[in-house]
């Protein structure tokens, strides 16, 4: 088996040492002996990496994402979990379409006052409406 020292995990993760030497610190990952002074990882690490990246994208703690691999350092993903972010992301996207779409009218609108126009007043009570659904949501949640 070749291993990947951290300077080439780095290059091929797109993360820096620093945060490899971190995440290797509060066992997210693991090298498996040094070669010099220098950590030498097994090829697997690249795939824990992605997974890390990607639940940090998907908003998921460091403490989190550490919990969803196994004792081997393979996933171990709690699936219900999974579905509860999902569902927390599908808000966002809808919150977050709201809003492109009020400011790409407000771009465009002909209207001498933005309070004067009525797709402007009906997209800014939509969003409301969608923020105010999500922070009940949220709140009914514990959040």
């Amino acid at each position: 088996m070749k291993f990947l020292d951290i300077g080439e995990v780095s290059a091929r993760s797109g993360i820096k040492p620093s945060a490899l030497r971190y995440y290797e610190e509060v066992g997210l990952i693991t090298s498996v002996f040094r070669h010099g002074l220098r950590r030498q990882f097994p090829p697997e690490v690249l795939l824990q990496l992605t997974l890390i990246s990607m639940g940090k994208m998907a908003g998921f703690s460091l403490e989190e994402i550490s919990g969803m691999f196994g004792r081997t350092g393979g996933p171990d993903l709690p699936r219900a979990t999974l579905h509860e972010k999902a569902d927390e992301i599908d808000r966002q996207i809808r919150q977050l379409s709201a809003l492109r779409d009020t400011l790409r009218h407000v771009a465009e609108c002909p209207a001498p006052s933005h309070m004067e126009c009525p797709t402007f007043r009906r997209l800014v009570e939509v969003a409301g409406k969608r923020a105010s659904a999500g922070k009940a949501a949220r709140k009914g949640k514990g959040g």
